[in-house]
């Protein structure tokens, strides 16, 4: 069975109907009393949009990125290879083998290509910017991040016949001390966590991402009006690699990987931010990679904006890599990631300045 996320299904119907995230919700609650509970919320939203002629999912033919979900089988897509990691192999207990991966990417978004084993000979003549069809892959969850995996019977052709792929723009991150950032450079940084603040809320409209205002005492979307609202966060620490160190701002996604935690989950320190104080001890320590933008701020100092981050390192292996490309290498080695903005919609217009603890100086992203 395909797993569609409730949000996802009821973010479908709002879109299709033109009913609110509220009626959904509501429909939703109906038809669960209507069923004397013996159907789930994920049941009874299948339901009304089968009762309002809306899809939620279309697997036959060929898939654009975005529209792929949770457990689908045979996929068929085309995208463009964006990033290709090394090939791994692994000897355990209980199994040994090879694994290697790639991203792929279109016009709508992207997703990580995983080959085990025998599919890995495929994965040997794949090179960046290659177009690529795959034929018969599967879905899979990994910490809540879709993955296409190749079985058996999946299929690659590495640049089909007259098949263009407008994949999503590129970034290049310079690997960097922290004591080497200046204002508006692209760099990647190694460094450890020393502080974390709280995480910080905002309403946003649920149909459009915007920030929403308070008019006579009700929160309002210039352009959709008054709504329940939708939560976007973001979470600051401060990065120290010896050389420096500099805060950094992660917004909704960035926060989810740092935290290793779903939206769900993130969302219930809102109204009980003293259980964040565990988490935020966890993190303290911790050494991770970020690959983001500097900007100065208005109170003219610099801060790192992440557009991905990455855990669970090998501290001493990384920190060779940075000195070796800084010894060795005349330019910075660059690695081609994929813009964690543009795998999101488009910037929202909005900014916002809280206090100097949490003064935000990024647009509000659609996550």
């Amino acid at each position: 069975m395909i797993n569609v996320p409730l949000k996802d299904i009821v973010s479908k119907i709002v879109q299709k109907s033109g009913m609110t995230e509220d009626e959904v919700k509501t429909k939703i609650s109906q038809k669960v009393d209507q069923l004397y509970g013996l159907v789930s919320e994920e049941g009874a939203a299948h339901i009304i949009a089968n009762e309002l002629g809306i899809k939620i999912f279309e697997v036959s033919g060929e898939l654009k990125i975005k529209d792929i979900l949770m457990g689908m089988k045979s996929v068929d897509l085309v995208g463009k290879v964006v990033r290709k990691y090394e090939l791994r192999e692994f000897n355990t207990e209980k199994r040994k083998g090879k694994v290697a991966n790639l991203v792929i990417a279109d016009e709508t978004s992207s997703i990580r290509v995983v080959f085990w084993n025998d599919k890995t000979a495929d994965f040997d003549q794949i090179k960046e910017d290659d177009v690529i069809r795959i034929k018969g892959a599967y879905v899979r969850d990994n910490t809540g991040r879709k993955e296409l995996h190749l079985g058996d019977n999946s299929k690659v052709i590495i640049n089909p016949a007259n098949v263009v792929v407008n994949a999503r723009e590129k970034k290049e991150y310079d690997k960097k001390h922290i004591s080497e950032l200046q204002e508006g450079m692209s760099a990647e940084v190694l460094g450890t966590i020393v502080q974390v603040f709280d995480i910080k809320y905002f309403e946003v409209c649920p149909r459009c991402n915007k920030r929403m205002r308070l008019k006579n005492d009700v929160l309002e979307c210039d352009e959709h009006g008054a709504l329940p609202p939708a939560f976007n966060y973001i979470l600051n620490i401060y990065l120290d690699d010896g050389t420096g160190n500099i805060r950094v701002n992660l917004w909704k996604l960035q926060t989810q990987r740092l935290l290793k935690m779903q939206d769900g989950d993130v969302l219930k320190f809102k109204d009980d931010l003293a259980s964040f104080e565990i988490q935020k001890n966890n993190l303290l320590g911790e050494q991770i990679k970020v690959l983001g933008n500097t900007k100065m701020t208005i109170m003219g100092r610099m801060e790192f904006t992440a557009d991905l981050v990455f855990t669970d390192l090998n501290p001493d292996q990384e920190v060779e890599m940075l000195d070796h490309t800084k010894k060795i290498v005349l330019e910075t080695n660059k690695y081609d990631v994929i813009d964690a903005k543009a795998m999101n919609a488009e910037k929202k217009e909005d900014k916002s300045n809280a206090d100097d603890e949490f003064e935000v100086s990024e647009d509000f992203l659609e996550e």
